[in-house]
């Protein structure tokens, strides 16, 4: 060994130990590391930061930014809401949800896949009394299973295709993962629809932040436009797109005449709608009902990009000049260029129209307004702002279009018209064009720790294979596996790339275990390919922690889990992933160089 390679293993030793330490975060572990390598001089300092320009960290990020658009369009809850009354019991919910879930996961990043359906598990949940404990981890699995199928599907696919790029001088295609992937979660679903009985009991779930603000509905007031697909629906039919949580309260006919509606009332245009609910099931009836939100119909900026509006909750003090006030004597969109959104009062249902509503001290309002002049407009108006969840009402949605564009992106990668980055980097720059997500929201939306990790640790990586640490690490693994058929190599890297993953995160365990398994592969006279897929399995495949992946951490608290609950479900489901996927990828991509 020398000197060099023994500066990288105790890098990235020091580097694994402080991981699952977890006193320090993971992203400053990563920049610490880079800084020792730089130090050591087993990384050249004009090279130190080449990691932040990969394209491994433009495709995440781009692939982030696409995941969100098309959560927030609204068009997975639509899906869904078609299917839901097929869900009656427990066991056809987790079914339904793990196979919808690991089907997007295919198409759009995991977590942000993940993500999309949480909410619907809850509203299922309540709506037939399943407890979410066990729905949430089965779909968390479900959605790791997911990201196997494509290149985009989890981050592990898309570096280790990189990776193969780097040693082989051609990367994976968009769907070389198909087979193997395909394979794999049709198994864990199976298993999964089953196996979900494995979890404890259910438990209290760790409330969230939203929890504290259910003090009362709000009233929001919206007009049925002309052309919207709410005109001579019912009552009732609208208020089923809010899952239960809105409804419509008062119907304003004709400008004066105020109406109690039935659920059998027909709504006609140009009716205006008093709806009661939280501020996420208003803003959902209103985007998907196609109804017009009444402050949009007189803005406090015509000319305000979306990117500059923000929403904010916050509750009217004894002393606020609101008070004893309507919204038209104060001016609130003139004078204060803000627009009220939704009025909460405690005890006292709201029948009025809002412009004529009087503010009593400790009405909870919604307002919407410039986001870098609400704290002062929230001081002149002495309101004390709520802080603590994102409120989408008022902020539109985009419907089909980031789905359109995800679908565009998709086909030319398929047809190999455009590599993989400049396809998602493409269609995250078009989803913020057209206004799928603002700005301010995209950068919300990107996780910046899993950016900083991986533009640290490609340079560290490279590092290891640079100084001849990968050919070492690859001679003992080749004398660990001497009498071992082929299989069995193939079988075992796969496990150690499982069993590394819970402490070094999936994108390190793939930057540390492609160059090893290449290595391994030559050594043993065999083809890297399937070698580097069984990286990639193993790496994305982490069902033993909430820490491996942030699929598993999302769903703790929701989920109300323990540490130690993951390995009931997640340990049968790792050895079906290892006695399936190694015989499939050994099937699918030959062990023998060709």
């Amino acid at each position: 060994m020398t000197l060099d390679q023994g500066f990288a293993f105790a890098i990235v030793a020091v580097m694994m130990a402080l991981f699952v330490w977890g006193r320090i975060r993971y992203d400053l572990v990563a920049l610490l590391a880079l800084l020792a390598s730089v130090v050591a001089g087993i990384v050249p300092a004009d090279e130190a930061f080449d990691g932040f320009s990969s394209d491994i960290v433009v495709i995440v990020a781009s692939a982030l930014i696409v995941s969100a658009a098309v959560a927030r369009s609204g068009v997975v809850e639509i899906l869904l809401r078609k299917v839901g009354r097929f869900l009656g019991s427990a066991q056809s919910q987790v079914f339904g949800l793990v196979a919808a879930v690991t089907l997007l996961s295919a198409f759009v990043k995991n977590v942000g896949a993940l993500a999309m359906l949480i909410p619907v598990a809850f509203q299922l949940a309540r709506r037939t009394g399943t407890s979410p404990s066990v729905l949430l981890m089965p779909m968390a699995f479900g959605s790791l299973l997911g990201g196997l199928m494509t290149l985009i599907g989890t981050s592990p696919n898309i570096i280790v295709s990189q990776m193969r790029e780097q040693i082989t001088g051609e990367p994976f295609r968009m769907f070389d993962f198909t087979p193997v992937g395909l394979g794999l979660a049709v198994a864990g679903v199976l298993f999964l629809a089953f196996g979900y009985r494995l979890l404890p009991p259910p438990r209290k779930a760790a409330a969230s932040m939203d929890a504290a603000f259910r003090i009362g509905g709000y009233t929001a007031e919206a007009r049925v436009p002309a052309d919207s697909s709410s005109v001579g629906k019912t009552v009732a039919e609208l208020e089923a797109l809010g899952e239960g949580e809105a409804s419509v309260a008062t119907i304003i006919r004709e400008r004066f005449r105020r109406y109690t509606p039935s659920d059998d009332w027909t709504l006609a245009a140009d009716d205006v709608l008093l709806l009661q609910g939280e501020p996420g099931a208003l803003e959902t009836v209103i985007a998907q009902g196609k109804l017009r939100l009444a402050a949009d119909e007189h803005t406090a900026d015509e000319q305000m990009p979306d990117e500059e509006r923000s929403v904010v909750e916050a509750v009217v003090t004894g002393d606020s000049m609101l008070v004893g006030r309507t919204v038209a004597e104060v001016r609130l969109a003139e004078r204060h260029q803000v627009n009220l959104l939704a009025v909460s009062r405690s005890g006292e249902r709201i029948a009025h129209r809002l412009r004529t509503l009087r503010f009593q001290a400790g009405d909870l309002i919604v307002l919407q307004g410039r986001e870098d002049a609400l704290p002062e407009t929230l001081g002149e108006l002495r309101c004390l702002p709520l802080a603590g969840r994102d409120i989408r009402l008022g902020r539109g949605r985009q419907g089909f279009v980031p789905v359109l564009v995800l679908a565009a992106a998709m086909l030319l990668l398929a047809l190999e018209l455009i590599p993989v980055t400049i396809a998602f980097f493409g269609a995250a720059v078009l989803l913020l064009a057209v206004g799928s997500l603002t700005l301010r929201e995209a950068y919300e939306v990107v996780e910046w720790p899993i950016l900083i990790l991986l533009g640290a640790l490609i340079p560290i990586s490279d590092a290891i294979r640079t100084t001849g640490g990968t050919e070492l690490i690859a001679d003992g693994l080749s004398k660990l596996t001497i009498g071992l058929p082929p299989l069995g190599a193939l079988t075992f890297i796969m496990v150690v790339a499982m069993a590394v993953t819970p402490f070094l995160n999936n994108a390190a365990t793939v930057l540390v275990m492609a160059p090893i398994a290449a290595s391994l592969a030559a050594a043993l006279s065999l083809s890297a390919d399937p070698f580097l897929m069984a990286v990639a399995v193993g790496a994305a495949c982490d069902f033993l922690t909430p820490i491996g992946h942030q699929c598993n951490t999302l769903v703790m608290g929701p989920g109300g889990y323990r540490f130690g609950d993951y390995w009931r479900l997640g340990l049968p489901l790792s050895i079906i992933v290892v006695v399936v996927g190694t015989p499939l990828i050994a099937w699918v991509w030959p062990l023998t160089a060709s």
